[in-house]
């Protein structure tokens, strides 16, 4: 088991990413070009190309756990580089192929469940992953490829490690959707440049730390609250259950909707209608389970410390979180609140150690509208 200070990352590499560009073959995609291009004397890219990456960590490659596939999939270079690293994939043939990928992929999504994933190789790679692993969940593209539209990818390796490293070591990372593109190989070799857009992943962005408005005070504050609101309710489905915590900020969301709203205290709503108020532990455990629909928290950070659950919120309790569901949390605040940790993670002190440990690792937060970061979440 891993510390509640660790982030997960699982890392995919593509080994024949970008075999195809040195003989001139424009692209890699399917084993036939990757032989040809072995038979023609190219050198495969992408285990370089990813040394290089997690060489930028650094010190911080202490807060890391990696798990990736057997061999060149990802076990070579984290062993040369000594960083740690389970094995939890071996493909069933040599060299591996497409099929490895998305198998891995739907691991990372589900058996193996990830902080971040991280992935080497070129447009084919990133449309393999874009078809099976969930677009609300970050992922990161160590260019390797010959083809590279997509704008999943850093621009280059040493900057997907910057980035990396500045996820780790707890700086604000704002996440954005990015669009996976592909061109056609065979009309590209005949000069057609015929590129098609695949679906679209959650990708870290540059730092973006400025408010709706550029003055500080109330008002900006209403204003950034209010978009905050209008992100959550534009999501809000009529057939799920909404847990709503305490604080200024789900109180927002609440205003917004026009019901009645406990400052310091757990509402229940469905449908836009009030279902309860001021709920205790035991209640809200009788509200899901009769409830034939998905559920979802929604809270915020509560204190000035970081926490997310403890503090505050108790009737938010093991159970509860449980029958919620990790991925079913939705945390809201504003830039300025986490601004104010200065780079400590999000803190959760459940009363469950390990459910605690189930909590950590990285997770979106709303700070506007359709404007996400990502922030780390440890144990206390």
């Amino acid at each position: 088991m891993t510390s509640s200070n660790v982030i997960r990352i699982g890392l995919i590499i593509n080994p024949l990413a970008g075999l195809g560009g040195s003989v001139a073959l424009k692209g890699s995609d399917g084993a036939a070009t990757a032989a040809q291009a072995l038979a023609l004397g190219a050198q495969p890219q992408a285990q370089q190309r990813t040394m290089q990456a997690l060489k930028q960590l650094g010190a911080c490659s202490e807060q890391v756990q990696f798990y990736c596939g057997s061999d060149e999939l990802g076990e070579q270079v984290l062993q040369q580089l000594g960083l740690p690293h389970q094995v939890v994939y071996h493909p069933s043939t040599q060299p591996s192929t497409a099929a490895d990928t998305q198998a891995m992929a739907r691991m990372f999504a589900t058996e193996q469940p990830v902080d971040l994933l991280l992935f080497a190789g070129g447009d084919g790679t990133a449309r393999d992953i874009c078809a099976v692993y969930p677009d609300d969940r970050p992922v990161l593209g160590i260019p390797a490829g010959v083809k590279i539209h997509s704008g999943v990818y850093a621009i280059s390796p040493a900057a997907a490690g910057k980035v990396l490293q500045k996820l780790v070591s707890g700086e604000l990372t704002s996440v954005t959707r990015a669009d996976v593109m592909d061109i056609d190989e065979e009309a590209f070799r005949a000069g057609t440049v015929r590129a098609k857009r695949y679906g679209e992943m959650m990708v870290p962005a540059e730092l973006q730390y400025i408010q709706a408005v550029k003055m500080g005070g109330k008002e900006s504050d209403e204003l950034v609250l209010a978009d905050i609101a209008a992100d959550v309710i534009e999501s809000m489905e009529d057939d799920t259950l909404y847990i709503m915590g305490s604080g200024s900020t789900v109180a927002a969301v609440m205003e917004e909707l026009g019901l009645a709203n406990t400052l310091l205290g757990v509402d229940v709503i469905a449908a836009g209608q009030l279902l309860a108020q001021d709920v205790t532990a035991k209640q809200l455990e009788a509200l899901i389970t009769a409830h034939a629909g998905p559920v979802k928290l929604v809270i915020t950070v509560i204190g000035g410390q970081g926490h997310i659950f403890g503090r505050g919120n108790q009737q938010l309790s093991p159970a509860v979180i449980r029958h919620v569901g990790v991925e079913n949390i939705i945390v809201v605040a504003t830039k300025r609140k986490l601004q104010q940790l200065n780079g400590r993670p999000l803190l959760v002190d459940t009363g469950d150690p390990e459910l605690d440990q189930e909590l950590t690792g990285l997770q979106t937060v709303t700070c506007g509208y359709h404007d996400q970061v990502l922030v780390r979440i440890a144990g206390v």
